[in-house]
């Protein structure tokens, strides 16, 4: 008998998730993860390395809480927001019995960290404007425990409308949890729906560091939820989740000065994000540019995976989304610096000039 044999039988059927690292490539422009392309600089203030960590750091907790508007008792603090799914789907579905929903073209780690958990998954694709199909959704709802919506949407970038997350939290109350990515909410803080906590005691927020605070390799992310579900997460949150240097440097991010620095940072991104579409519909292989409210965009171009290619092997590093529901032909591109998005442009146009 082999070793994978021994495994359970979910995880010898398992595809995992095609990190934008487990993809690889060799270049020297890497817009393909929705990364901030420029560290901030942060040091270290706490040599307490000989001690476990606090289970919840205080000074993160509350520094979160402050920034988001709620109270420290509606935070919990995870190892990035895949760490929030994991938790909500393991604290919530019982295996072979529970289901979770989602909504294609999304985020791929909903369905692996069900699939990983022995959780069926039920799949409502989004209309053809990305958007909610709320009908389809309430005839699955049986054995639903968990449903994932991601606003902004990766990879599409646009927002769910609000009137539509408000119509799904009506339709699931009593019934199921509904968790709301909010990655890219930075880019967009007024669509939030944060201050719908008081209203909607099913409601999850899944919040993050790695997109507009520009710590993807800290990997700290947040739930914010209502003290009863907290509760619940609390129980199956390993209990130090959070080493001490992460700790730190997310402590010193949620100051004031890390605040202000972060939203400097997205105002560079949005008028770097504007000037790509701009050129972006200037080329005539790009049929589409579809509107964002995050830090990429997603695009269509004729014969779309020879454009990815030839930047591929050309050192610019996109994500492809070809083989997404509704996105052939479709790539992804990060907002880079100036000088990256530029050379992104040169090496499109270029491609197209080859008559492409």
């Amino acid at each position: 008998m082999s070793i994978t044999q021994l495994s359970r039988k979910n995880i010898q059927a398992l595809v995992p998730y095609q990190s934008a690292r487990r993809l690889g490539g060799k270049g020297d422009v890497w817009l393909n993860a929705n990364e901030y392309p420029i560290s901030p600089d942060f040091s270290l203030t706490c040599q307490n390395f000989n001690r476990y960590p606090e289970a919840q750091p205080q000074a993160v907790i509350q520094g979160y809480a402050n920034y988001a508007g709620v109270s420290a008792e509606n935070v919990i603090v995870s190892r990035g927001g895949d760490e929030c799914i994991e938790l909500i789907i393991r604290a919530f579905c019982e295996p072979n019995q529970d289901a979770i929903l989602y909504c294609p073209p999304t985020y791929g780690m909903y369905s692996v960290s069900a699939e990983t958990c022995g959780i069926a998954c039920k799949k409502v694709p989004l209309t053809a404007d990305f958007q909610l199909n709320l009908g389809e959704i309430e005839r699955q709802l049986a054995n639903v425990k968990v449903v994932f919506v991601c606003s902004p949407n990766n990879p599409t970038g646009n927002l769910v409308k609000r009137e539509d997350l408000i119509a799904l939290l009506e339709m699931t109350r009593n019934r199921a949890i509904v968790v709301v990515d909010e990655a890219y909410i930075e880019f967009c803080p007024t669509a939030s729906l944060v201050k719908e906590l008081v209203n909607y005691p099913h409601l999850a927020i899944i919040r993050t560091l790695s997109k507009a605070f520009a710590l993807a390799g800290l990997r700290c992310g947040f739930t914010l939820a209502n003290p009863e579900l907290i509760g619940i997460l609390q129980k199956v949150i390993a209990p130090y989740p959070l080493p001490t240097p992460i700790a730190d440097i997310a402590a010193q991010a949620l100051s004031a000065q890390g605040l202000a620095m972060m939203q400097q940072r997205v105002k560079t991104v949005i008028a770097n994000r504007d000037w790509l579409v701009e050129e972006l519909n200037k080329c005539a292989i790009i049929e589409k540019v579809y509107p964002s409210e995050a830090n990429y965009l997603l695009f269509k171009a004729k014969n779309g995976q020879q454009l990815f290619q030839y930047l591929w092997d050309n050192g610019i590093i996109l994500r492809n989304q070809g083989s997404q529901l509704m996105l052939e032909n479709c790539i992804r591109i990060t907002v880079g610096t100036e000088e990256e998005n530029q050379r992104t442009m040169q090496a499109i146009n270029q491609f197209a000039q080859q008559g492409n």
